[in-house]
């Protein structure tokens, strides 16, 4: 059996999620009919202590929306120069919203509200208009880094102060969540808007959600239309999201503790590098200087590992619910001998 640690993105519904999916009720969606939509979008609305929320199919549409309906083409976006929606969302800001991305180099992901205050440009027509600042949390390609609570406040400052609008790409805010004991609501009030996904860590087939206030909400339904996002009975999806909102965010806790194992079991091999007191979450990044990365993920998928090369030597494993610790524990093994072999 593979253990697959690519992504929690791989996570496959448990079978007490397939039942629930089963038995959902539906409805037309886009004519506001799903019942198990409006109660999924409800609860995602209640937990983040905004006014109303929006189900879509994906993450990337989340916060391509937010950025569309923060905005008119022409207008700039500020964002940490890895984050999700500038790296690994398609040019998206660029194609579907028409606007410029000005970027932070941050430190493991994050930028602080000095940071921000220097990018800051003046009111000139020969600028682009600042609009939209965006963080994220936990932060991807920095090894599922947790943005501190303070931080954010200090940035929302700013924005306020700047008359700007501030959005969390929060895909994994439920990993963040866990891991401070802060609850969604309290990470989630500084910004106008949050993204949050629900086929990661909590599980579920597909799904995410754009929460905010009820009329950011309702024009983004027009984007969602426009994007080709509105789904029909959709209270199927809507059921395994909301089965893991209420039954697998707790268990996070779970694969933040088999993230430390495995990091701390790598720490031990020569050819590997890695620090386990950065690792915070369930994603594990480490480094392999004297073999390329792609040569030992292939190797070890030959061993029934499977994990990513995010870089010529830099390696990505993400704990999930497919994967228990008595498997984490085989995984430094399999990966002294791939560099062995």
């Amino acid at each position: 059996m593979m253990i697959d640690l690519r992504s929690d993105t791989v996570t496959q519904p448990t079978p007490a999620m397939r039942e629930a999916i089963a038995y959902a009720q539906v409805g037309d969606d886009v004519l506001g009919d799903d019942p198990t939509v409006k109660a999924l979008e409800s609860y995602v609305a209640q937990l983040l202590g905004k006014e109303a929320a929006v189900f879509m199919p994906s993450g990337t549409m989340t916060n391509q929306i937010a950025l569309r309906a923060h905005t008119e083409p022409g207008d700039e976006v500020i964002l940490e120069s890895q984050a999700h929606i500038y790296y690994y969302e398609g040019g998206a800001p660029a194609a579907l919203s028409g606007v410029m991305c000005r970027l932070i180099p941050g430190n493991h992901g994050i930028f602080t509200a000095s940071d921000l205050t220097k990018v800051l440009r003046p009111t000139d027509e020969h600028f682009p208009r600042t609009k939209l600042v965006c963080l994220e949390n936990t932060h991807n390609r920095s090894g599922g880094r947790i943005y501190p609570l303070s931080e954010i406040q200090a940035i929302a400052q700013v924005c306020q102060e700047q008359g700007l609008r501030l959005h969390l790409d929060g895909a994994r805010l439920w990993n963040a969540c866990v891991a401070t004991g802060i609850s969604e609501a309290e990470y989630a009030q500084p910004f106008d808007t949050v993204s949050v996904c629900f086929s990661k860590g909590l599980g579920a087939p597909i799904g995410s959600a754009l929460a905010g206030s009820r009329e950011f909400i309702e024009r983004s339904r027009r984007f969602r239309k426009m994007f080709g996002g509105a789904m029909r009975q959709a209270g199927i999806l809507a059921a395994g999201a909301l089965y893991a909102l209420k039954h697998h965010r707790e268990r996070l806790q779970d694969d933040h503790i088999h993230a430390k194992i495995l990091a701390e079991g790598l720490a031990q091999l020569e050819g590997i590098e890695i620090a386990p007191e950065e690792v915070q979450t369930n994603i594990v990044v480490f480094h392999t200087p004297t073999i390329s990365a792609q040569v030992l993920v292939d190797r070890l998928k030959e061993k029934g590992v499977a994990v990513l090369a995010i870089g010529p030597n830099s390696i990505r494993a993400v704990t999930n619910l497919m994967v228990n610790q008595g498997q984490i524990q085989q995984v430094p093994g399999s990966i002294e001998s791939a560099i062995n072999m």
